[in-house]
């Protein structure tokens, strides 16, 4: 399931975090950091997927 959410991540990082959080405060973070920028949100996504 983790190569899912990983996909997920780098085609829509917000997804990929709801997959792994739900909505959250990493949810909100990574909307955030994919606004300003596609490739944090991304970066940020993997990590968050990743540290489980």
């Amino acid at each position: 399931m983790d190569i899912v959410r990983i996909i997920a991540a780098i085609l829509l990082p917000p997804l990929g975090v709801f997959l792994q959080e739900g909505i959250g405060a990493q949810f909100w973070i990574n909307i955030l950091l994919t606004l300003l920028g596609y490739i944090p949100g991304i970066i940020h996504a993997v990590w968050v997927i990743v540290k489980r």
